[in-house]
């Protein structure tokens, strides 16, 4: 009989480390996002899926080598002020108010949409390819990071409730299973008139649904057995502790299909900011773009970041 490397309950490894989305999420959501767009993108990027696809994360990587990286994917809102609303939206309205170290602390993903937004306007200006996948791949993460309710609060991992693990529960464990069921048919790009309003408009939201992602899995932990609520997998040798399919699914049912909204909004929010930052540079001709290769210093922080995140890391706090 084959002996587990791991035997002790002591050293079993949880699956309730937090990511974004999850990477399975991200590079589904990023993938799906090609197929809203119109006539005019939609060969470019089909014939550059695979990119949009698996760069989708790179954003999560540079968690590991960028100490700057980590606030562009959450905004603990009660960390600026009690309401939402009263953050200023405007970047250096909010500089004034809080300050730099502030916003790097507490957060700023609205304004890294919106700043990743502009790259890949400039990038469709110059036609280059190259950066005009690398930046729809970026914006693509930071969206869908904005449809997390756990990365719009500081309790973003339940910490504070005692529900630690709940971050990757709702973000990748659920999405991972019961994605299957779920209608991706999200309908066409549209417009967006004013991208950080946009972003705000989408973290606001987001950030509603907090109470209830929280609230809803404290109100099942107390009344489901608690020999059920998790199960363990072995995996390379190793004893993987995770929530049982049975717990997920009755989580899942209670919030009544929020991941799949979120997923979906998420799909049609990432193909429309593509899309709008195409018009916004003018609709160039997706043929014949210029390809310039990165620079060997920026090839040497690729290389050192995915040497950083393959040791396993992040720089920062859990988002």
């Amino acid at each position: 009989m084959k002996r587990l490397t791991i035997i002790s309950a002591a050293l079993i490894i949880p699956l309730i480390l937090c990511t974004s989305w999850g990477f399975f999420a991200h590079q589904r959501i990023n993938n799906l996002a090609v197929f809203t767009l119109p006539t005019g993108m939609i060969s470019f990027y089909k014939k550059n899926i695979k990119y949009i696809t698996e760069y989708a994360v790179d954003p999560d990587k540079r968690r590991y080598a960028d100490t700057l990286e980590a606030p562009r994917h959450y905004l603990d809102a009660e960390n600026y002020e009690k309401h939402i609303d009263s953050i200023p939206e405007k970047w250096n309205d909010a500089v004034a108010k809080y300050g730099e170290k502030k916003l790097n602390s507490d957060g700023i993903v609205p304004w890294q949409i919106q700043r990743t937004y502009y790259s890949l306007v400039k990038a469709f200006e110059n036609r280059d390819s190259i950066k005009i996948l690398k930046y729809s791949a970026d914006l693509g993460h930071y969206i869908g990071d904005a449809h997390v309710p756990l990365h719009t609060t500081s309790n973003h991992n339940g910490q504070l409730t005692n529900q630690v693990g709940i971050h990757a529960f709702w973000e990748s464990r659920l999405p991972e299973l019961f994605h299957t069921n779920y209608n991706f048919v999200v309908g066409k790009a549209t417009y967006i008139e004013n991208p950080l309003k946009e972003a705000w408009k989408i973290v606001k939201h987001t950030n509603t649904l907090v109470d209830t992602v929280l609230r809803f899995e404290s109100q099942l932990a107390s009344n489901f057995p608690s020999d059920k609520k998790y199960s363990f997998s072995e995996r390379n040798n190793t004893v993987l502790k995770q929530y049982s399919v049975a717990y997920s699914k009755a989580y899942h049912d209670k919030m009544e299909n929020m991941v799949e909204k979120q997923m979906r909004s998420a799909i049609l929010k990432i193909g429309s900011y593509w899309f709008s930052a195409w018009v916004d540079a003018g609709q160039p001709e997706l043929k014949n773009l210029i390809k310039v290769e990165p620079k060997a210093d920026e090839k040497k922080v690729e290389t050192e970041t995915e040497k950083k995140f393959l040791k396993g890391f992040p720089i920062g706090r859990e988002i």
